[in-house]
């Protein structure tokens, strides 16, 4: 290691020494261990650059997904280098030009992704103020910074622009330099407007799908009727005679077209599928009967969350209950889309993929091409919170434009291309016992969960990852699912209870066969379990013959779960003891997200069409605690936006199949929440400007669907225990 001294800088003043550092490759294992995604990205000019104007660009490996993080990370940045938000510029997700953040999922953006830029971002201000100390001769620690000017008590300023060739960057970051107090925030914690909306909703070219690239071809892919199958035959000579087709691209059993314009590619993939002949794949296993058969195969058993205590004398009261949750689609509003050029044996691809490094990566293996010949470029899609199929157009993209070199090729998938290929969230089954003394507290908690994978991401196995790879000549084949392990998990994620109980013991079953193709819906298995464990709690506390909001805070010790569960009481008006009318009724749920991030307590007020078992979601309130809130606006959107989804989730959404493939294949066989049918919402942000800032995106979703499940039974007084809440399910139950 060497280590050299500004001793310039640190005779005028600025507080501290200069190191560069040139780490030896056997000494890496030694290296101090940085917060955040600095760890894995440790030069600071690999998040910052201050260029000549005065301006800085910020850069991050997190992409903006609707979720307004882009807005936020400028907003941590602008702050911590006292530069105006007009004046700070971010760059997102471009393998060519990014740091390496691999997937923006999991609630982790804030968290990852906004301490590295704080603290690099307050570093990058020291060294600026060390070299203005010595260009001003006035000791740093003297100097003060408005708008990227430096002012000495003298009169003297100097601006960050005029310093920019000066500041060497290009050094590890030390993490060692202190942010802000909150009291001195005066960008972080206002609702600036997100920078992304404007264009959304003026109609200007938002997303991957409306990219437009000079002398650009259209592409369509052809997928076989099911999981597995292979083409024995197809009539390419047909499609290749439309007019404007260019190329028929056929390797193994993927299947596509590329023409000039677009309907040209529609009619030519109509053609290429109706003489298509296939071998058809393995048949699904029966709906019917299909928790049945996901508990029959093999599993890995994790015991987890154990806590033991002697079990007092006499009879507890014992219930037990069963909870399950279907495949759901992540029913992107607009279909995945992707936009790849191959030039001069350079592969280029707009994509919004929700982790550009590890898509790379797959494509690379994919196409037998060096990764830095593949670069990838995140461009906003019109919908997805999760693994939807973002990054297997994006590898059909790249094999289409393989075949015609030098003309960029637009691939949006068709919409049963969508619903029918696309990776879902899992079904689960979720089994809760639990014994009450007679003071009617619970003594004994257990808990099972069964579940697939919840991430089958690009490189989150070995082996491919992306749909296209599995049906090459050559073709690559999926690694072993994994598990995400405690205390985030999978799909154990919300399993084991933050409610005190003496006594807990959560078992996840983890399945890796995968009869229908899973992987990261938002959530994980948190939606489910929450549902499961907070529907558990009531009928618990009617069992106690308590209030379930008073049933909640007596078993709850953790000062910041019982604030949002008595805020959303205060704010909801809720009465101990509340009762329902037959139609109408509202419930109550929580859940600290991941037990690791932000805190949310709902409370749902619903409304039931007993004839035509219909339940409305009229009004929902919300309290949260996300620590240190950078955007309330955006938070409030997420926690909204969590809401929403967990009110179609919960009301609407299953995936149909036969053994014979998907029939969800369009919004007919899998409808959503409508506009008309989303709730009044209220929701109160508790900021605690001195706490870390936790991840929000993910929080809301799971004290929903439980609030919605408590509501209906305060309402009904039937419980419906599996999902989703359709007509025919709650007509069943009424009956």
């Amino acid at each position: 290691m060497t280590i050299s001294i500004n001793r310039r800088a640190f005779a005028k003043g600025f507080g501290g020494i200069v190191l560069a550092f040139t780490l030896d490759p056997a000494l890496a294992q030694q290296q101090k261990q940085l917060p955040g995604s600095l760890n894995g990205n440790r030069l600071l000019d690999a998040w910052i650059r201050i260029n000549s104007d005065g301006s800085a660009t910020v850069f991050t490996g997190k992409v903006e997904l609707g979720q307004g993080i882009v807005t936020a990370l400028a907003q941590i940045a602008a702050e911590e280098l006292d530069l105006p938000l007009a004046r700070v510029r971010i760059v997102s997700g471009d393998t060519g030009r990014t740091p390496n953040e691999g997937q923006t999922a999991g609630s982790q953006s804030i968290e990852n992704s906004g301490t590295a830029l704080r603290l690099a971002a307050a570093e990058v201000r020291a060294i600026l103020l060390g070299l203005a100390a010595a260009k001003l001769e006035a000791a740093a620690d003297t100097l003060t910074v408005a708008d990227g000017v430096i002012n000495a008590p003298t009169g003297k300023t100097i601006g960050y622009g005029e310093l920019s060739a000066a500041a060497d960057l290009h050094r590890e970051a030390t993490a060692t330099v202190r942010p802000k107090l909150a009291g001195q925030h005066k960008i972080v914690g206002q609702p600036i407007a997100r920078f992304d909306i404007p264009g959304k909703v003026t109609g200007k070219a938002s997303y991957v799908q409306d990219l437009r690239l000079p002398g650009m071809v259209h592409g369509r892919v052809v997928r076989p009727p099911r999981y597995g199958s292979t083409l024995e035959a197809v009539d390419e000579a047909k499609a290749r005679a439309i007019p404007g087709v260019i190329a028929v691209v056929r390797d193994g059993s993927f299947l596509g077209v590329v023409a000039e314009r677009e309907e040209q590619a529609v009619k030519a993939r109509v053609a290429l599928a109706e003489s298509a002949k296939w071998r058809l794949g393995p048949e699904l296993p029966d709906p019917a009967n299909i928790f049945a058969h996901l508990k029959s195969l093999p599993t890995k058993v994790e015991v987890i969350g154990v806590k033991q205590a002697p079990l007092l004398a006499g009879a507890p009261k014992v219930l037990e209950a069963t909870y399950t949750r279907p495949y759901m689609a992540h029913a992107s509003i607009g279909p995945s889309a992707a936009v790849a050029e191959f030039k001069d044996d350079k592969l280029t691809v707009w994509t919004h993929s929700q982790g550009v490094f590890p898509l790379r990566a797959e494509i690379s293996k994919t196409m037998k091409l060096p990764p830095a010949s593949v670069r990838c470029i995140h461009t906003e899609g019109s919908g997805c919170y999760g693994h939807n199929g973002a990054d297997d157009v994006a590898l059909d993209a790249a094999l289409l434009a393989r075949a015609v070199p030098g003309k960029p090729v637009r691939l949006p998938w068709m919409r049963d291309d969508e619903f029918a290929w696309e990776p879902y969230g899992p079904a689960m089954s979720m089994q809760a016992k639990a014994s009450l003394d007679g003071e009617g507290r619970i003594v004994d908690w257990n808990y099972e969960v069964w579940s697939n994978s919840h991430s089958t991401r690009p490189e989150s196995t070995t082996g491919a990852n992306v749909l296209a790879a599995w049906y090459l000549a050559e073709p690559g084949k999926m690694g072993p699912p994994t598990s995400p392990p405690q205390p985030a998990g999978g799909g154990d994620r919300n399993s084991i209870p933050l409610y005190d109980f003496p006594n807990q013991r959560v078992v996840h079953h983890f399945i890796q066969d995968m009869p229908i193709r899973v992987s990261a819906l938002r959530t994980l298995g948190a939606y489910a379990n929450v549902f499961a464990a907070e529907s558990f709690m009531d009928e618990l506390a009617l069992a106690a013959g308590a209030d379930p909001v008073a049933f909640r805070l007596a078993h709850m010790k953790d000062p910041r779960a019982r604030a949002v569960i008595e805020k959303v009481a205060q704010l909801a008006g809720w009465k101990a003891g509340e009762k329902g009318d037959g139609t109408r009724g509202r419930g109550i749920g929580f859940a600290k997200y991941k037990n690791l991030a932000c805190y949310v307590a709902v409370v749902a007020e619903v409304e039931i069409d007993r004839k035509e078992g219909n339940v409305c979601v009229c009004r929902a309130w919300c309290a949260t605690d996300a620590g240190l809130v950078i955007n309330p606006d955006g938070l409030i959107g997420q926690i909204e936006g969590g809401i929403i989804q967990s009110a179609s989730w919960t009301l609407h959404e299953e995936v149909k199949f036969s053994t014979q493939g998907i029939l969800s294949r369009d919004w007919s066989n899998y409808p959503i929440l409508t506009m008309p049918e989303a709730p009044q919402i209220a929701i109160s942000l508790i900021n605690r400007p001195t706490e870390r800032s936790l991840g929000a995106g993910e929080g809301s979703q799971g004290p929903t669907v439980a609030a919605i499940a408590n509501a209906f039974v305060n309402a009904t007084g039937k419980r419906i225990r599996d999902l989703p809440f359709h007509p025919e399910r709650v007509k069943a139950a009424l009956a």
